[in-house]
């Protein structure tokens, strides 16, 4: 419960533990443009350590991270191949072409993957043909906002493909460590498969705010270039660096508790008559289903809800989406599903 309320609408209302406020509060800070401070100094080098990569770039947002992340890989012209419902496309307000000025070459995918054989059909082969753009990077989510995880496999395959025509792979990996968890795979055996990626620190794992961009030194310092001229070169962020840290070290271990309460929802929902529930997509910490012979469409189930003092989205392109995180318990998990069988 956050607030008064059950907030079923995503991991990202999450807020920071107390321990992360104490943290905050007392955090040591400097001007971190200037390089001079030792909380993000710190929050970037364990980055770094955990997911195996030579350094890290702390960011306001995920959506920061995506665009910086093709900012620093792609030339304005260039071309991206990656899946067509993936959020770089679908939640960025079209912001890879304002701001990198990059090509997007969307590719039908099967729960979040896309073909292989497509993706090296969609690559450029010829860079020298003046009437094509050029191929400069492969990206895709791991998990997505569909709740979907790639295999290790997958990666493996998408990694092998992008060395055979010389491309970066980089992964959006908002919620690597759901995938993590989903797979028992530790978060570096993963990222072998990537050359950058990116993880969110403000949902599943609730800090307050920021994201950490990874990769090689030498990308790391072209995009900390770029991150100024988003606007990204903040002061004494040692204060979000604070909560960053006690995000990476305790909180992204916690996190089977949600997938575990997100499959007993799943189960739950289940028994609510009227409703079709997507028990098959339900690998991390969401459920997905949609109002079938409800007797409430869905704007009215938001409003029945909010009378409730629970918080849900209405539905999108026809399908609801429950998100468990740290502030959601078995029991107001039972309340939730009381309160649809009620509406019956």
């Amino acid at each position: 419960m956050i607030n008064g309320k059950i907030d079923f609408r995503s991991d990202t209302v999450t807020v920071p533990t107390e321990e992360m406020r104490k943290a905050m509060a007392s955090a040591v800070v400097g001007d971190d443009v200037y390089g001079d401070d030792a909380t993000i100094n710190e929050l970037e080098r364990l980055a770094a350590e955990i997911f195996g990569k030579e350094s890290a770039l702390f960011v306001p947002t995920g959506t920061m991270a995506n665009q910086l992340a093709l900012f620093t890989h792609v030339q304005r012209g260039e071309e991206v191949i990656l899946p067509d419902n993936c959020h770089i496309i679908a939640h960025e307000a079209g912001a890879s072409a304002i701001i990198a000025g990059a090509q997007l070459r969307s590719v039908p995918n099967v729960k979040g993957e896309m073909s292989l054989d497509l993706v090296e059909h969609y690559i450029r082969k010829d860079p020298d043909d003046i009437h094509q753009p050029r191929t400069a990077l492969i990206s895709y989510e791991n998990a997505d906002s569909d709740g979907q995880v790639r295999s290790l496999e997958y990666m493996k395959q998408v990694k092998v493909l992008a060395e055979k025509y010389q491309l970066p792979v980089y992964v959006d990996g908002a919620r690597i460590f759901n995938a993590a968890t989903y797979l028992n795979v530790d978060v570096k055996d993963m990222v072998q498969y990537t050359d950058t990626i990116s993880v969110c620190l403000s949902k599943g794992l609730c800090a307050p705010a920021g994201s950490l961009l990874m990769g090689s030194k030498e990308f790391i310092t072209k995009a900390r270039r770029k991150r100024k001229i988003l606007g990204g070169g903040m002061r004494q962020v040692g204060i979000l660096a604070a909560a960053g840290i006690l995000a990476l070290k305790e909180m992204s271990r916690r996190l089977q508790e949600d997938h575990d309460n997100a499959k007993y929802l799943c189960t739950s929902l289940k028994e609510v008559e009227g409703l079709e529930v997507y028990e098959e997509r339900q690998q991390i910490n969401m459920v997905f289903f949609r109002l079938k012979d409800f007797p409430m469409d869905s704007a009215t189930l938001v409003k029945y809800m909010a009378e409730h003092d629970v918080r849900i989205n209405g539905e999108d392109n026809g399908m609801m989406r429950f998100v468990t995180h740290n502030y959601v318990s078995k029991e107001e998990i039972d309340k939730v599903v009381q309160l649809l069988k009620d509406a019956r």
